[in-house]
């Protein structure tokens, strides 16, 4: 198992890939059936008709399998203590059964919390791309990681 991370491991700037996810025509349905039950999530014949032109994962499924990526990439072995929320999510394309996903996150800003000693402060931006190296989504958010020195001392 890899060494823990804490806020102080995060560079501005560096671009850290994260795994891949097969995207199968079974789960998506799945989670449509469950969060998202719109027909272009559910129904090849009913989505072919539609802007997306045929079955997608909901962009709510998309953001879980990101999710499941970041944390099995890094966020599980990290200091991580939670985020306030993401600040933009753009899907970009469809997300098709039959899809391969790949990520990657670029630490876009670090800083120590002014407020607590012992969280350190990340911006983040996240790219998911298909097989054919096209960006399917981003999102950017700001997430709380422990610092590894209890009282923010170096």
């Amino acid at each position: 198992m890899a060494e823990h991370i804490y806020w102080e491991d995060f560079q501005v700037g560096r671009t850290v890939t994260l795994g891949e996810k097969h995207v199968t025509r079974e789960e998506i349905i799945a989670f449509a059936t469950e969060f998202d039950p719109q027909p272009f999530h559910l129904d090849e014949t009913a989505a072919k008709d539609t802007p997306l032109g045929g079955l997608a994962a909901s962009g709510w499924h998309s953001c879980a399998m990101l999710m499941r990526m970041i944390c099995d990439g890094y966020l599980v072995n990290s200091s991580s203590l939670g985020s306030p929320g993401l600040d933009e999510v753009k899907w970009l394309e469809p997300v098709r059964p039959g899809d391969v996903l790949t990520a990657r996150y670029t630490c876009v800003e670090a800083r120590p919390s002014e407020s607590r000693p012992n969280f350190g402060v990340c911006r983040m931006h996240y790219e998911v791309f298909n097989q054919f190296d096209r960006p399917v989504m981003t999102w950017d958010c700001t997430q709380f990681f422990g610092r590894r020195s209890a009282d923010g001392s170096p």
